[in-house]
Order: structure tokens, then sequence, then C-alpha cells
């Protein structure tokens, strides 16, 4: 199952974020799950990178250029791509992935969570699309995704379509049944 990781450029204040960032990849090494991420070494994302790569798993990166010309490409991975934009790099994530994981993140993790929750209702893509909520991280999202039910701008079939769990082990669990 190749699963696609969401998550930030920072670690954030709570350790918990980082600790469930590496108890996902120690999921994904014991499951022969491959890692399809933006291709970064710092904050979650390269927390989950290098956690994969150490237990002796696969990982693919997806960088757009630009960045990896700030240096903050991961050199260590099984596969980096470099590709032209942002977009691409959503798009060629998409193509490679199973399944879709958003982490907490900021502004790019909300973006890709986004975009993937569109592509999915607009049946671009079909797979699962998850969230772990960590720390409650995502409580507010997930309220204002209710209140767009509540107002009849999203349907509650597209809401109830994206999973929440709290643990790596119940994000896991569902997504390993799901595919």
């Amino acid at each position: 199952m190749n699963i696609c990781v969401f998550c930030g450029s920072g670690t954030g204040h709570n350790p918990a974020y980082a600790e469930a960032a590496r108890t996902l990849g120690n999921l994904m090494v014991r499951h022969q799950s491959t890692l399809i991420y933006g291709g970064g070494n710092i904050g979650l994302m390269g927390v989950v990178a290098d956690q994969v790569m150490a237990g002796g798993g696969k990982v693919i990166g997806v960088i757009p250029d630009f960045l990896m010309k700030k240096e903050v490409g991961h050199k260590g991975l099984t596969q980096l791509e470099v590709v032209g934009s942002m977009h691409e790099r959503k798009r060629r994530m998409a193509d490679l992935s199973d399944v879709f994981v958003a982490l907490p993140g900021g502004w790019g993790t909300l973006d890709e969570l986004a975009e993937i929750l569109t592509w999915r209702q607009l049946e671009l893509v079909k797979a699962p699309v998850a969230i772990l909520n960590t720390n409650g991280y995502f409580d507010t999202l997930l309220k204002q995704m209710e209140i767009m039910v509540n107002e009849g701008f999203l349907s509650q079939q597209n809401l109830a379509d994206l999973f929440v769990a709290t643990t790596p082990d119940m994000l896991f669990s569902h997504l390993a049944g799901h595919t």
C-alpha cells in the first residue's frame, strides 16, 4: 500500500505530534507500506520519512525544484523526484498513492488536504482520505466541516467519507482494511 502523508514542515510545540509521526512510520514499515510525501527533510515530514527509512522501508519524496534549491529536500530517501511546481507535486503524489493521510501541519497541509478532498468529491481520485487527529489538532477544522454540511455547502456523504483517527494504530487498521 502506498500511503501519501500530508504534514508539517515544522514539528509543532507538542512532542505528541512527532511521536505520532514516528509511530505511523513504524506501522508503515511493519506492514510493508511505502511512504509518499512532499520530500522534505524538516518538520514532521522529516520525522516520518526518517522513521520509515530507519526501519528499512521505502520512501518516495516529491519536491518542487524551488524547495530543493532551498536545501530542504531529503537526500536519504529511496527515491526523490524533483518537479516544476507545487501543483505538479500534488498531482504526482496523488498518482503514486493508494490512500491519503493528513497529520498536523500548516497552510501547505491544509491546502493538500482540501485539494485531495475536492478531487475525491469530484471522483478524480477514489482512494480513502483520513486525518490523524493527534491531540485534537483538527477538532476545529472538523467542526467547520460539520457547519459546512449543516449550512448546505457539503454533503453528509462527503464528510462521512473522511475517516478521522486519534491514534496511528486506529488510522492504520482502518486504512489497511479499506484499500
